[in-house]
């Protein structure tokens, strides 16, 4: 079919079938150049909004120079370029993914080409091409075995399943490609032996390109924070368009002059439109993704960080997240009793008993040995080093041995047989499965010595291993026998002495039952998504206590293949179901099963297999120690431990972030109030204008920016944890937060900015109709005034708004550092702008004096007394927010 020989390719062929199959790279999927991706997010609704802002303030400037509106256009323009930069950067993800996928290829390869050994550049292979196989190398292209000796290969990149394929070239290819004996693939490793391939597929029609054909294909969807963001920004963008425009029309009717009116429409559309919105909830989210990181939490996504405090189910992986992704010897049977030998005790004491089994244990391997000392590294197959290394501790100083001869693994024999001169002896040592030896033993080892293996002992050694598989453990056989000099090959695997038997496993992490536990208690689903065998995941979840009851689900991807989509998401509403044997397309349907059903997914993962449904969850989470690099490219989030815990953890600070963005939403959003008001007061009751826009931005991009990041640094709840995640479609706007931010906070707040206003204006002597010119002395004091009453007010609302029913009393100032400091600096910043010649000249204000500043305190005093009588009701009428502090 390939057409190859035993030689390889000739030059020639191979140069015209490059030009046939193109040169071996993971496919690129034509996606939108980053010009247009950044042109994207300087157009979108909000920008749009803002662009017009500017032009009409920029206009107004060259028919009023000196009203201060070139600032204004100038600093919208910088709001709108700031937020364009920080979006596009998030967005710059998937070359970055690709990228961590083409490094999972080599760069060089051995190949035969016309009979000689040649090494080439990987991109230049094609189908047909005979490649070299050895230990350590990765697998540039998928190829069947044609040569194997002792060849092993780990697919878990692919497969996620944890176990090496042992490798036949006389073996036929399996109903699941990815799992037979004969086929090795694109990106996977060489971990022992060596042989020889024939290359079927290179460039796109690999296995390891179709998986990265659905990472990159595959859409992140916006977290559930960006969805509310988006949705609010066009609300607030609509509103504030509206009354714009319908403040100019009436304007228009009581005759005001165009540019007078034109002033007027945009300072509505300023007094509405937070600038500052966008600024703070990314520095608020950065906070978070700090905090996080604290907590080996790596933020690769930051609004990630409040999509995880969303999350209603996690789909989890089970190597490395669950487990601690290393192979330990669980227990023994020896002598017929079953010994518990977990961990790394000392296992001295079983020696003299169970010498020839310690010994073959140590011997029968097939692993190199890197540096000395402390830093000493066993290289090779997981379940051979946590062998060996168990078997030292039973014999630190095993005996010195030569080893003679070797019967490599494979996947017939199920086994793997050395021969070595041990104390002037040869001994035949046989490691494999428990039904590939036992045909093969007379003998069994019992405390009385060698007895003969009946019937009765053959039963008692399956039964033993049927126990110990029941457990999900993986359980290997261990023989051996003396050897007369002279004996043929072909014999030597006869007459054998079973010795015992070991029970292996990946031990599961010990804080992951605790972290399951918080996720019931929080609300949060967590479902097994593995690519192990079902026994295996079964044997672990109960472990971890993942599953209690008796009657679990656990769906094997065959049985996944033959289900329609409405059958799976029925099967999703068992309240026990689990996934195990899955392909990445499996995945990413479980993924998708859950989000039609109302939940946001967050899932783990560590291989290349794992990087789709990575990339469509609601937020993907990455290990970061045994995670490849496209699985980690493909996340929002990367766990430094590869701890399930650290989720678990994650999740209370994300919960923490959208608690803390609806009270910092709520402090930004009620100082919109006075700054809308003042307009209203100068179109309906003919006054100069008592806020000018530039002071309006002055709020908005400065005294309020420091305070609103301290809120978003609050604490989480210390109950954040025994509440279910809020809904999929609950508001970051809720009714109730508008009600108390625009209809009780605000109006307050504006009520104190004009009583200050007209304070002034009576203390100066103006006469109600009087016009003042903008740089009339009095003037500029009201409209100082007007402004430090806002300021001051602020003061006290983000004291109010670290909890929206909890009394300040019990808030306090404590808790929360960054907290005093942003009110420091509000002050400071306020000081500057009245009595600095600086502030002055750029916000057109001028010196108060102290009677000023005395009349704010009644008035501050009287927003926190109306506020907490406000608060001692909404606690008498309605149990505590489920989502608020």
């Amino acid at each position: 079919m390939l057409r190859s020989s035993p030689g390889g390719l000739s030059a020639a062929e191979a140069e015209r079938r490059i030009a046939e199959f193109g040169p071996n790279d993971v496919e690129r999927v034509a996606r939108r150049s980053p010009a247009l991706a950044l042109l994207g997010e300087f157009t979108h609704f909000f920008a749009v909004i803002l662009w017009v802002a500017a032009g009409l303030a920029f206009a107004a400037a060259i028919a009023q120079p000196g009203s201060g509106m070139a600032t204004l256009g100038a600093a919208i323009v910088g709001v709108i370029v700031v937020n364009a930069v920080f979006s596009f950067w998030q967005q710059h993800r998937a070359e970055r993914a690709l990228e961590a996928l083409e490094q999972l290829l080599p760069p060089r390869v051995l190949a035969l080409r016309e009979g000689e050994p040649t090494e080439l550049d990987a991109r230049g292979l094609v189908p047909g091409d005979l490649i070299l196989l050895d230990a350590g190398a990765r697998v540039p292209a998928d190829s069947r075995v044609i040569e194997a000796f002792g060849l092993r290969a780990d697919n878990a990149t692919l497969t996620g399943e944890s176990v090496s394929i042992a490798l036949d070239a006389r073996a036929c290819t399996a109903e699941e490609p990815l799992r037979a004996p004969n086929l090795v693939f694109a990106g996977t490793l060489v971990i022992a032996g060596h042989g020889r391939a024939v290359v079927f597929a290179t460039a796109g029609m690999t296995e390891f390109s179709r998986i990265a054909g659905l990472a990159q294909r595959t859409r992140a969807g916006l977290s559930p924070l960006q969805r509310e963001i988006v949705r609010v920004t066009r609300l607030v963008a609509m509103l504030s368009t509206g009354l714009g425009v319908a403040f100019f029309a009436v304007g228009q009717a009581i005759g005001l002059p165009f540019w007078s009116n034109v002033l007027f429409a945009i300072g509505i559309i300023v007094a509405n439109v937070p600038e500052g919105l966008l600024p703070t909830i990314t520095l608020a989210l950065a906070m978070a993704a700090q905090r996080m990181a604290r907590r080996n939490a790596l933020v690769r996504h930051l609004p990630s960080v409040e999509a995880l405090g969303a999350a209603t189910v996690i789909c989890t992986d089970k190597t490395g997240t669950l487990t601690q992704n290393r192979m330990e010897v669980f227990a023994l049977h020896l002598h017929g009793v079953s010994v518990p030998v977990r961990g790394d005790g000392d296992l001295s004491a079983l020696a003299p008993a169970h010498r020839a089994f310690f010994e073959a244990c140590a011997l029968c391997e097939n692993l190199s040995e890197r540096g000395r000392g402390t830093a000493h590294e066993w290289l090779g197959d997981p379940t051979e080093v946590a062998i060996v290394e168990m078997a030292r501790r039973a014999c630190p100083a095993p005996p010195q041995a030569d080893r003679i001869d070797e019967i490599p693994f494979d996947s017939d024999r199920r086994r793997l047989s050395t021969l070595h001169r041990v104390r002037g002896e040869l001994v035949l040592h046989c490691k494999g499965a428990l039904e590939s030896l036992l045909p093969l033993c007379e003998a069994v080892e019992e405390p009385s010595g060698i007895a003969p293996l009946d019937d009765a002992r053959r039963r008692a050694l399956v039964q033993a291993e049927a126990d110990l598989g029941a457990q999900g453990l993986r359980v290997l056989a261990v023989a051996w026998r003396h050897v007369d000099p002279g004996e043929p090959r072909e014999a030597l695997e006869r007459g054998l002495v079973l010795a015992g038997l070991i029970a292996l496993e990946d031990p599961p992490r010990p804080e992951v039952p605790d972290a399951l536990a918080r996720c019931r208690v929080a609300g949060i689903r967590v479902v097994m998504v593995t690519g192990d065998h079902p026994r295996t995941a079964l044997a672990i979840a109960r472990q971890v206590g993942l599953v209690e009851s008796d009657t679990p689900k656990m769906i094997p991807g065959d049985v996944l293949r033959k289900m329609s989509d409405a059958q799976l998401q029925l099967v999703l509403d068992e309240r026990e179901v689990h996934f195990a044997r899955l392909d990445a397309d499996q995945k990413m349907r479980i993924v998708a099963a859950f989000q039609r059903k109302g939940e946001v997914v967050a899932v783990t993962g560590d291989g290349v297999n794992d990087a789709p449904a990575l990339r469509l969850a609601d937020i993907g989470v990455a290990m970061g120690i045994s995670g490849t690099d496209a699985a980690r490219a493909a996340s929002d989030l990367v766990l430094a431990d590869d701890n399930f815990a650290t989720i678990v953890n994650a999740v209370e600070e994300g919960r923490a972030v959208f608690a803390n963005t609806r009270k910092f939403l709520t402090y930004i959003l009620t100082s919109n109030v006075p700054e809308i008001v003042p307009y209203l007061a100068f179109v309906l009751l003919r006054i100069p204008l008592p806020l000018t826009i530039v002071q309006i931005l002055a709020v908005d991009l400065g005294t309020d920016l420091l305070p609103a990041l301290a809120l978003g640094a609050e604490r989480g709840d210390h109950d954040a944890m025994a509440r279910r995640p809020r809904r999929r479609d609950e508001p970051l706007l809720s009714r109730s937060l508008l009600l108390r931010a625009y209809g009780f906070l605000g109006l307050i707040e504006a009520a104190a900015a004009l009583a200050a206003y007209g304070f002034v204006l009576h203390a100066g002597g103006w006469i109600w109709g009087e016009a003042l010119a903008p740089g009339d002395p009095l003037y500029r004091r009201a409209t100082t005034a007007c402004l430090a009453a806002i300021v001051a007010m602020q003061v006290v609302n983000v004291l109010v708004c670290r909890s929206d029913r909890e009394s300040i009393w019990r808030t306090g100032l404590g808790g929360n550092r960054l907290l005093l400091a942003g009110i420091a600096a509000e002050l400071v910043l306020i000081l500057l702008a009245v009595y600095s010649p600086w502030g002055q000249s750029l916000l057109g204000t001028a010196s108060l004096g102290a009677e000023v500043w005395l009349l704010f305190v009644p008035l501050a005093a009287a927003m926190l007394a109306l506020e907490e009588l406000r608060k001692f009701f909404a606690r008498r009428r309605a149990p505590r927010a489920s989502h608020s502090r």
